[in-house]
C-alpha cells in the first residue's frame, strides 16, 4: 500500500477516519478536539507514510493506536493545564501562605532552588532542556520531541537519563531538604 499516493491516502482517510475519530473521543469525550486529533493523526501520516508497516498489523489499528497515544497526549496537557490553574486560584486567593512570610521558609527555598540550580548545571545540555520543558515548561514528551527536534524516544530518553542523573549524583544534597519540607 502506497500511502504517499494521494489516491490510495484518500481512499485510507475515508475509510478509516471515523474509526480515528471514535478512539480519540472516546477519551477525550470532546468533537473538537477529536476533530484535532483525526487531523494530527491523517497529517503525520501524509508527512511520513513509510513509519506504517503492514507487516506489524492493520492499517486501521495503527492509526487508531496512534489517535488513542496523541488523544491522552491532549488529555495530559488539559490536566496540566487545569492543575496550573487551581494553584493560580489558590495563590490569588490567598489560601497559600508566601514563602517570603517566613525568614526561615525563605532560607529553605533558595537553599533548595540552589541545589536544584547546581544539579541541573551537571546534566549535558539537551538533557538538561529535556528535563527543564518536561517540569518547568510543563510540555509533554512529544511536545519535547517536536520543540527538539528529535524523535520521541529520544526526548523521553533525555528526559529519563537526565532524572536519573540527578538522582543518583545529587541525592545526598536532595534528601535532607526534601526530609526538612
Amino acid at each position: 500500500m502506497n500511502l504517499s499516493d494521494p489516491a490510495t491516502y484518500s481512499r485510507m482517510y475515508e475509510e478509516h477516519s471515523r474509526g480515528v475519530y471514535g478512539a480519540a473521543y472516546r477519551i477525550l469525550g470532546n468533537s473538537a478536539q477529536a476533530q484535532d486529533v483525526v487531523q494530527d493523526v491523517f497529517l503525520k501520516v501524509w508527512r511520513r507514510p513509510a513509519a506504517f508497516d503492514a507487516r506489524r498489523g492493520e492499517l486501521g489499528s495503527y492509526l487508531r493506536l496512534m489517535a488513542r497515544s496523541r488523544a491522552l497526549d491532549v488529555w495530559r496537557e488539559g490536566q496540566a493545564a487545569g492543575r496550573a490553574s487551581d494553584r493560580l486560584k489558590m495563590v490569588v486567593s490567598g489560601e497559600e501562605s508566601r514563602v517570603e512570610d517566613s525568614p526561615a521558609a525563605m532560607a529553605e527555598y533558595e537553599e533548595r532552588t540552589r541545589v536544584v540550580r547546581d544539579a541541573l548545571a551537571t546534566l549535558p545540555d539537551p538533557q538538561r532542556e529535556a528535563v527543564l520543558l518536561a517540569y518547568w515548561g510543563g510540555l509533554t514528551a512529544d511536545e519535547i520531541a517536536r520543540h527538539s527536534d528529535v524523535p520521541l524516544g529520544t526526548a523521553k530518553s533525555r528526559i529519563r537519563l537526565g532524572l536519573t542523573k540527578l538522582r543518583e549524583e545529587h541525592e545526598a544534597q536532595l534528601a535532607p531538604l526534601a526530609v526538612a519540607a
